[in-house]
């Protein structure tokens, strides 16, 4: 990142992925935003790992780690990471403004929980859409069935009177 005084709202959003159904990040990146190595990230981790439980972070399984690889399309040659990444969950990223200190850290940190709200806002609007679409299928389809019933009913035979005979009878009576 260039400009250490704003973090941009795509770039943190890009860095958002879900796996085993939760929102995360993986340490990589969030070194990468607050400005460290990830090293030194996950020393400031492992110096605390009371205040990271199994559930603020996981290690990424090999499936996981070739699903995001093929995602964000990032080389599987030589050098780089020789360990599979680390997932913080909101509450894991949450934790680290606690044990990384810096000022950036906190502005970091700030942007990517408001990341995370707008992500959970996102959803609800969706989540309100789907709901609202339901309501008018099933609105609609009531009408429908009114218009159905009516085609139908217009296409029953009707029952026929008696129509008087029009024309001469063979007895002679006319009438």
């Amino acid at each position: 990142m260039t400009d250490d005084t704003s973090v941009q709202v795509q770039l943190v959003e890009s860095r958002i992925f879900t796996l085993r159904g939760q929102r995360v990040m993986l340490d990589s990146d969030l070194a990468d935003l607050y400005g460290v190595e990830t090293k030194v990230l996950l020393q400031a981790v492992k110096r605390n790992a009371d205040r990271f439980p199994d559930d603020f972070m996981f290690l990424l399984s090999e499936q996981e780690v070739a699903r995001l690889r093929s995602q964000i399309v990032t080389s599987k040659g030589r050098g780089g990471r020789r360990t599979h990444p680390i997932a913080f969950t909101e509450q894991g990223v949450a934790m680290l403004s606690s044990v990384l200190r810096s000022d950036r850290a906190i502005r970091v940190n700030v942007e990517i929980m408001r990341a995370f709200v707008r992500m959970r806002q996102m959803v609800g609007m969706v989540s309100d859409l789907a709901l609202r679409l339901e309501d008018l299928e099933e609105q609609y389809d009531e009408q429908f069935r009114v218009v159905f019933q009516a085609i139908r009913d217009l296409m029953k035979p009707t029952p026929q009177e008696p129509r008087p005979a029009i024309g001469f009878r063979k007895d002679g009576d006319h009438g």
